[in-house]
């Protein structure tokens, strides 16, 4: 009976410990940025300088630069919705999306994309919505009906 070649692990099983993640992102206003940041999402800030400013978003790191007055973003549609590219975010809790949605609200934050469910029913269903910074970088906050369905395809 031949043998079966072994696959090597891929080189995050490697790893002792899991990465965090790190995205750096244009903005431009940082005072408004920090704002936004700290003030609507509750992120706490870490170093900082004249020019960028970094955040602990949700246990990751995410380092605001500051540039000039460019921020036009492209957009793909998807659903009916224009959803800008790139963006970046959080895949949370499915109650959690809910009381995060109800809260935007409350405060009055205006929706770049409104909260809605994406492939109801079907594999990989859905909750989003995207905000917009000061500097028009969009985050996206989406929750899976059933966390296991995060990289489904069908």
């Amino acid at each position: 009976m031949a043998k079966t070649p072994k696959v090597p692990p891929a080189a995050v099983e490697e790893f002792r410990q899991r990465p965090l993640f790190h995205l750096a992102f244009r903005v431009t206003d940082l005072e408004a940025t920090r704002n936004f940041y700290v003030d609507v999402l509750g992120c706490r800030v870490g170093r900082t300088s004249d020019t960028w400013i970094d955040f602990d978003f949700f246990g990751y790191q995410i380092t605001a630069h500051k540039i000039g007055d460019d921020t036009t973003l492209p957009t793909n549609p998807v659903d009916g919705h224009d959803i800008p590219i790139p963006h970046f975010g959080l895949i949370m809790g499915w109650e959690d999306w809910h009381r995060a949605v109800d809260h935007m609200s409350y405060i009055g934050v205006k929706f770049r994309v409104p909260p809605h469910i994406r492939f109801q029913d079907k594999p990989g269903e859905q909750a989003t919505f995207f905000l917009e910074d000061p500097s028009g970088n969009c985050l996206e906050f989406k929750a899976f009906k059933r966390p296991e369905d995060v990289f489904a395809t069908v």
